[in-house]
């Protein structure tokens, strides 16, 4: 039984990025016909997530709810509900890329990026992870989400590629909204919301150095790398996700501390 910490309105598996690969690959491997997925709640989704009743629920939906964001993580801690560690989407994917061998291959589908970004990430993937095949890509026109017809065309074609993992890279909370309700269409075994991986794979962006990511300063690298898309909502994150650790000190918190 996984155990789960229930934060900012969401309950989030406390697991490491070894038990996350190992679970994902149970589902893969399992006979179970239901899609199931994974989302990756940082800071921005905590505050997306308020008041925002569809996306609550499609991370009540998902199977797995890893905590991607330091600043998550550390809330845990001070609230005396701790997290055992950051598993992020970006470094999620290929982990569990590499636990595919000679015998137990893997099929991937990349849904997301900017076209001619996703078959060029397809490319490297092959190319790394050689027990990985890439069966296709699709980068869908803006707006897509509100075209019936193209979503039941996306889902017939990831259908007919036939892919076990499915990972989207359509930017939260698009991508959360999107695998909560086409997964009773889709014939897969999972998938992984994964923001800008698919871009990282294909080298279109670059990730923040190891020593960045793992002091909980990516953010940082990420705003300075694209300001006119991140600073705006870094800004409001910064107001809004402290009264959102306030919050949850005064419900769960201060009962623990006052215990």
């Amino acid at each position: 039984m996984i155990r789960r910490v229930k934060l900012f309105g969401v309950e989030i598996d406390a697991l490491r990025m070894s038990e996350a690969v190992r679970e994902i690959w149970r589902q893969i491997e399992s006979p179970e016909a239901k899609t199931q997925y994974v989302v990756t709640p940082n800071v921005d989704h905590a505050v997306l997530l308020q008041g925002n009743p569809e996306l609550q629920a499609a991370y009540a939906e998902a199977r797995w709810v890893l905590a991607d964001g330091w600043p998550v993580v550390w809330a845990s801690r001070f609230l005396r509900q701790p997290l055992p560690e950051r598993v992020t989407g970006s470094d999620l994917v290929p982990e569990v890329f590499s636990a595919a061998t000679a015998e137990k291959p893997l099929t991937v589908y990349l849904l997301g990026a900017a076209p001619g970004v996703a078959p060029r990430a397809a490319a490297y993937i092959e190319k790394r992870w050689p027990h990985v095949k890439v069966c296709g890509t699709y980068s869908p026109p803006l707006g897509f989400e509100k075209d019936d017809a193209e979503n039941e065309r996306i889902v017939n074609m990831v259908n007919e590629a036939a892919p076990q993992l499915l990972i989207i890279g359509l930017g939260a909370p698009k991508q959360e909204l999107w695998i909560a309700r086409h997964r009773e269409q889709l014939h897969i075994k999972a998938a992984i919301c994964a923001g800008a991986t698919i871009d990282f794979l294909a080298g279109e962006k670059q990730r923040a150095p190891r020593w960045m990511q793992q002091s909980g300063l990516e953010w940082f690298h990420r705003m300075l790398v694209d300001p006119n898309r991140l600073v705006a909502r870094y800004v409001r994150d910064a107001v809004v996700f402290p009264t959102l650790v306030w919050r949850e000190w005064l419900h769960v918190g201060g009962d623990v501390v006052g215990n």
